[in-house]
């Protein structure tokens, strides 16, 4: 699933390509994209419309359209967004086109289908639901050492858990919290109330070196993650621990070790993240 590097790579990407150009037609191949009302209303209701602005928020891309009408998107784990010429080959699980008023397009696609869209008044974006309930952006200046350590008191979950949580963390996935707990030297299964001041400062500066340099790499691609611009990421090369279970360690060369946390799969070095 992409995580915050790469949703925010996807949003500088069409920043840069499709804000100001206009929606001169759309093509809904699979309704069940569109997420809330008739798909025919979508269409129409977008039609003659000016990609403004395009804005993140943890996981959700947020199209800012002229009239006060803004596209919510979540590309959950295989969606894509990207802006193409039009004779470009169409992929296989295309399931929206907007035609743009350069000549090209832009298309949504999702091997697995999860992802999808909404239409919403801009001005009701503050009442959306799956807004409302994330957490504080781990890029903000909101996101302090202070912040996290209120957010790990008195908190008897395991600590990769707690920062998994979208109502914790906006953003913050399996691959990045893997690799920020391995920089702030903290084992994924100790519970977060025993995490020190000390500990998290080093945590908190973790996870903003591992999402900023995930940013400056393009994003993690192992499969389905690429661009608006179909270019997969980089960050995959310069990983410390995730993805590399069994392997050595990049620091003390001790066997990387797996364990389950929260139903997810944590690689660790069980000498750099003690248990205690």
């Amino acid at each position: 699933m992409p995580e915050l590097p790469e949703v925010e790579t996807v949003r500088q990407s069409l920043q840069k390509k499709v804000a100001g150009l206009k929606i001169a037609a759309v093509k809904i191949v699979q309704p069940k994209v569109v997420k809330a009302g008739p798909f025919e209303d979508f269409a129409v209701a977008l039609l003659g419309r000016t990609f403004i602005d395009f804005e993140r928020r943890g996981k959700y891309l947020l199209a800012h359209l002229d009239g006060s009408a803004s596209i919510v998107v979540h590309l959950r784990m295989t969606g894509r967004w990207v802006y193409c010429k039009p004779d470009t080959q169409l992929a296989k699980h295309t399931h929206v086109i907007f035609q743009l008023s350069d000549g090209n397009e832009l298309r949504f696609t999702d091997t697995r289908r999860f992802g999808g869209m909404e239409l919403v008044a801009t001005q009701n974006l503050v009442e959306y639901n799956s807004l409302l309930k994330l957490g504080v952006e781990p890029l903000s200046e909101d996101f302090t050492p202070e912040i996290l350590c209120i957010l790990l008191q008195g908190k008897k979950s395991k600590i990769k858990s707690l920062i998994l949580d979208q109502t914790n963390l906006a953003g913050l996935g399996n691959i990045y919290a893997d690799e920020a707990l391995f920089l702030a030297g903290i084992h994924p299964e100790r519970k977060a109330e025993t995490i020190t001041a000390a500990e998290a400062l080093k945590l908190h500066h973790a996870i903003q070196e591992v999402l900023q340099k995930g940013i400056a790499n393009k994003g993690t691609t192992f499969r389905d993650y690429v661009d608006a611009e179909g270019q997969q990421g980089q960050n995959q090369l310069s990983l410390n621990v995730y993805g590399r279970g069994g392997q050595n360690c990049v620091k003390c060369g001790t066997a990387l070790g797996k364990a389950k946390v929260g139903g997810r799969t944590s690689i660790f070095c069980p000498a750099c993240q003690p248990t205690e």
